[in-house]
């Protein structure tokens, strides 16, 4: 058990970790959701409500993507 307490130290899981897991899971949707949302409503000129919708959409399948890739 002491071994086992030495060896979560020593590969720096913990708090710092997982608050580095949750900042770039956010910064990946927040990115996604901005691009998504500006191509959207700037580039393609769809309507609000049609641009946030997309942004949402969007933003859930990159938190998803990311919170896979960040758990490998």
């Amino acid at each position: 058990m002491k071994r086992e307490r030495n060896l979560h130290a020593a590969t720096g899981l913990g708090s710092v970790g997982t608050m580095t897991h949750w900042r770039y899971i956010g910064l990946h949707t927040v990115a996604a959701a901005a691009f998504i949302f500006l191509l959207q409503r700037y580039a393609l000129s769809a309507s609000l409500e049609s641009s946030l919708l997309w942004a949402i959409t969007f933003g859930g399948c990159a938190a998803g993507l990311a919170y896979m890739q960040s758990n490998r």
